[in-house]
């Protein structure tokens, strides 16, 4: 079993994937003339320095790391499909990154609050109960948001995409080739998953919330906002313990659910997708002198 990159990460993006290694991210996209276009970059110093790893920071530093990264991945992508020269950067894809961001955090935060808050005023119910409905909300609005958008065409393939991510982190680290027959034998599911980080923050902020308790409506947001970053730090390093120890007996089921999440966020992946996502995958090893030659020399053995 060959160990895990540290601080791996991976993010399928329209008709692509993005693949994060120790210090290289690597993008790679099917263009309209079904040729595969590819990219890499180094990670920013501060994301390669040790800061990254010191426990509850590194939550936030890879957060964050995950929004930038997964924006230029997402310009690269539609850049490569309109065949536009000019790539979307600075000002503009700063401010589409925090109305995206703030959006997300109104409508799975901010909002579950208010109506659970309206529900405490009119059912008299005590502040236990309306932190339980308020996780339940916030719970019932993202698995919903993930079904709904799941039935557009568009997001079925990036959703295919996420599952052969999947599958070629899921080969490499069983330490099986890198090929597109084989890598499609192994799970869609992955236990580090920026899947099962959201439901990990859903629901850790049910028991943060309840231990702060009832609150006047202004206070209670401003709670909620303010203890996003303490969410996110804690649930990053609760899945990545989780991850580390899946084979644990007593770990294994903590992690079904946020596996059972994943199957309305993969798909089955075609053997097109496979190709791209174990592209960028090399691409990444490559250029962090883990894998040596040509990224598309398919006789690779990681054992």
């Amino acid at each position: 079993m060959r160990e895990s990159l540290p601080n791996y990460g991976g993010q399928a993006i329209i008709e692509g994937v993005m693949m994060r290694g120790r210090e290289v991210c690597a993008m790679a996209v099917r263009a309209p003339d079904q040729s595969i276009v590819v990219e890499h970059q180094k990670l920013a110093k501060v994301y390669r320095s040790r800061l990254s790893r010191l426990p509850f920071l590194r939550g936030l530093l890879i957060l964050g790391d995950a929004l930038v990264l997964g924006m230029r991945a997402l310009t690269f992508s539609v850049n490569i499909q309109t065949g536009e020269d000019e790539k979307i950067e600075g000002a503009p894809m700063v401010i589409t990154l925090l109305l995206s961001l703030a959006a997300s955090i109104g409508l799975f935060f901010l909002l579950p609050t208010g109506i659970a808050y309206l529900t405490e005023l009119g059912l008299g119910w005590s502040g236990l109960i309306v932190n339980v409905v308020e996780g339940l909300i916030r719970l019932s609005l993202l698995v919903g948001y993930i079904w709904v958008i799941g039935f557009l065409p568009e997001i079925r393939r990036v959703y295919g995409y996420h599952g052969a991510e999947h599958k070629t982190i899921n080969a490499y680290e069983a330490g099986a080739k890198l090929d597109i027959e084989t890598v499609s034998k192994f799970s869609r599911e992955h236990p580090r998953c920026g899947t099962a980080f959201l439901l990990t923050v859903v629901v850790f902020s049910i028991v943060l919330f309840s231990i702060i308790g009832p609150l006047p409506l202004l206070s209670r947001l401003l709670s909620r906002l303010l203890l996003v970053p303490a969410l996110a730090m804690v649930a990053y390093e609760y899945v990545r313990f989780t991850a580390k120890h899946f084979s644990s007996p007593f770990i294994k089921p903590l992690v079904l659910p946020n596996l059972a999440l994943q199957r309305l966020t993969t798909r089955e992946p075609d053997s097109d997708m496979l190709e791209v996502a174990i592209t960028a995958f090399r691409i990444m090893l490559r250029e962090e002198g883990i894998l040596g030659g040509d990224q598309n020399d398919r006789s690779y053995d990681p054992a």
